[in-house]
C-alpha cells in the first residue's frame, strides 16, 4: 500500500505541474498576442499621422528646380516689348560690368601685377617672354605690339610655349589686355 501511496501522490503531483504549466502558457500566450496587437496598432498609427503631416521643401532643392526649369530667353513684341527688352539688356550690361575683374580699370600695371599675367611672365614659365629686351621686347619688335595684343587676348600656341587666352581670365575685357600688353611692352625696353 505504500506503493500504491506514493503513486498515487506523485500523479497528483504531476498533474498540479502540468495543469500549472498549461495555465501559464495561455496567460503568456495571450500576453504576446495582446503585444503584437499593440505594435501593429501603434504602427498603423504612426502610419496614418506620418501622411497627415506636410514636410517643408529644402530650400536648395527648390532653387535648383527653379533654376532648371527658368527660361532660356525672353519674347518681346510691340512698344512694351522694347522697352522691356532695352531694360532687360541694360541689366544685362551692369550685371556683366559688376563682373568684371579690377572694376573695369585699365591700369596694366595693376592688372600684370595683381591678375594672372605676373605667374608667368616673370619666371618665364612655360615659355612666356620676361619683361627684358630679349623677351617680351624683342617679340614686339619682331611681331608688333597689335599682333601681342590679339595673341593675348584670343590666345596662342607656339613652338616655345602656350598662352591661354586673356591670360586665363575670360572675364578680363580686350581693353584690359591692351592696356596689359602696352605696359608690359613700355617695361621691356
Amino acid at each position: 500500500m505504500n506503493n500504491s501511496t506514493a503513486d498515487f501522490g506523485h500523479h497528483i503531483s504531476g498533474c498540479n505541474v502540468q495543469t500549472h504549466d498549461q495555465s501559464f502558457l495561455k496567460r503568456f500566450s495571450a500576453l504576446i498576442v495582446f503585444l503584437v496587437l499593440v505594435a501593429l496598432g501603434l504602427l498603423l498609427f504612426a502610419r496614418h499621422l506620418n501622411s497627415k503631416v506636410t514636410y517643408p521643401a529644402d530650400a536648395s532643392t527648390q532653387q535648383a528646380i527653379a533654376d532648371r526649369i527658368a527660361p532660356v530667353g525672353a519674347v518681346y513684341a510691340g512698344a512694351t516689348g522694347a522697352a522691356a527688352q532695352a531694360a532687360a539688356a541694360e541689366a544685362a550690361s551692369k550685371s556683366q560690368a559688376s563682373n568684371v575683374p579690377f572694376e573695369g580699370r585699365t591700369d596694366g600695371a595693376e592688372i600684370f601685377n595683381k591678375g594672372p599675367c605676373t605667374g608667368c611672365h616673370t619666371a618665364g614659365v612655360a615659355g612666356a617672354p620676361k619683361l627684358d629686351g630679349a623677351g617680351i621686347g624683342a617679340r614686339a619688335s619682331a611681331q608688333g605690339v597689335e599682333e601681342l595684343i590679339k595673341k593675348a587676348t584670343e590666345g596662342f600656341t607656339g613652338t616655345t610655349g602656350t598662352m591661354p587666352p586673356k591670360g586665363g581670365n575670360p572675364a578680363l575685357t580686350d581693353d584690359q589686355m591692351k592696356a596689359v600688353v602696352e605696359w608690359m611692352v613700355s617695361q621691356s625696353k
